[in-house]
């Protein structure tokens, strides 16, 4: 993957190249930004500068034995570690290498696909994936060899969030003393999960929302026309991966929608209505049926939904950028029940509902519990209707 096949990013692809030509590598950095912004991408394609040693971004193809390696991601000094999690396939001990084709067709076929694409890549829905301490082992092994070419080589690590506190300790001591001429690449999208003993030790390199412009671009390349790719690109928000969904109709937002359109209305009959609140809670059992990645992704959904409403009731609808598509439903008459009586305690539910769903609390109790906060929630005046 070569940096020119990236979209937009130009500041942090040059800043990357240059200072590799200047020979100045951090033996560990921190790639963070939000889902489909191409921190992954981007670092593979680092990657692949490093260990090609290609001179300039314009030659990217001097070394064009190294690039075809890369081509196939089977580079021998090119390490991949991410989330695994037991499954049909792999019984017990899962870790990277198990799951290594399912990989190599993930990156080329979504290379700005987001955890729970992967998830369903290898079928584990329903799990929460970890990088653990087999896997910890495993790279101490990997690294313990000579590079097999004898120049650089990179230990990637995607969603490096997802290190649980046993492989953080263990990957600490690598980083704090890594073998000659090794690199390593965290990709997260939260570094504030990332122990702070490992984020003092990475050069942070913080990746923006792509440019709507970036987004546009590479869809106009996928055949979409220039006035839906622009459309679609505003959608997106800086999220080419969500882009790409909007265009196949495989967004988990469009299951999404149904759900908190379904929740929200049931939530604002439920006062006084006993037929509304047996609603709310079998709509709770069914939410619960899911795997816990996708309770949290929906969960997430909601917050969002939250602050476009907040946005457009505040008087700043130009900063909103969600649309729905599945349901008769307008964000703008919804927009006035989200206000500052309610805005912060409606988001402090849906972030405990987070924290108890990735703890792995009773989902049904959890929902539960989130519906009938926010039927008492979602009925509270604004002041300033009060005050009038």
């Amino acid at each position: 993957m070569l940096f020119k096949e990236i979209l937009g990013l130009n500041h942090i692809k040059k800043h990357l190249a240059l200072s590799a030509d200047a020979g100045r590598i951090p033996s560990a950095q921190l790639f963070v930004g939000g889902e489909g912004t191409g921190t992954l991408a981007m670092a593979i394609a680092y990657a692949q500068y490093i260990i090609c040693s290609n001179q300039n971004a314009e030659n990217e193809g001097s070394n064009s034995v190294c690039n075809l390696k890369f081509d196939s991601l089977s580079h021998p000094d090119m390490h991949f570690v991410y989330p695994t999690a037991n499954s049909e396939k792999i019984k017990s001990h899962a870790v990277s290498d198990h799951y290594i084709k399912d990989w190599i067709s993930f990156v080329k076929e979504q290379p700005y696909g987001n955890l729970f694409d992967w998830y369903r890549a290898i079928g584990i829905e329903k799990k929460q994936a970890q990088i653990g301490v087999d896997e910890a082992a495993s790279i101490s092994k990997k690294l313990s060899l000579k590079p097999y070419e004898g120049g650089y080589r990179v230990m990637l690590i995607w969603m490096a969030e997802k290190l649980n506190s046993s492989a953080s300790n263990k990957l600490l001591k690598l980083i704090e003393e890594p073998p000659e001429k090794t690199v390593f690449i965290l990709v997260t999208e939260d570094e504030e999960q990332i122990i702070q003993t490992i984020k003092s030790r990475c050069q942070i390199l913080h990746f923006p929302p792509l440019a709507e412009q970036s987004i546009a671009d590479g869809l106009i390349k996928k055949g979409v026309s220039k006035e839906n790719a622009l459309r679609l690109a505003h959608e997106a928000n800086g999220n080419f991966n969500k882009a790409l969904d909007l265009i196949n109709n495989d967004s988990e937002d469009l299951v999404f929608e149904k759900w908190f359109v379904y929740w929200v209305r049931t939530a604002f009959k439920a006062k006084g209505n006993k037929e509304a609140i047996k609603d709310l809670l079998s709509w709770s059992e069914e939410v619960a049926k899911n795997g816990r990645e996708t309770q949290k992704k929906f969960l997430q959904y909601c917050l969002v939904v939250i602050r476009q409403a907040m946005l457009i009731n505040f008087g700043v609808p130009s900063l909103s950028f969600l649309k729905f598509h599945t349901e008769q439903f307008d964000l703008k008459k919804f927009a006035p029940f989200i206000h500052e009586n309610n805005i912060l305690s409606i988001v402090e539910i849906l972030e405990e509902s987070i924290y108890h769903v990735e703890r792995n609390g009773n989902s049904k109790i959890i929902f539960t519990d989130l519906s009938i906060k926010l039927t008492r929630l979602i009925h509270q005046k604004n002041s300033a209707y009060q005050a009038s």
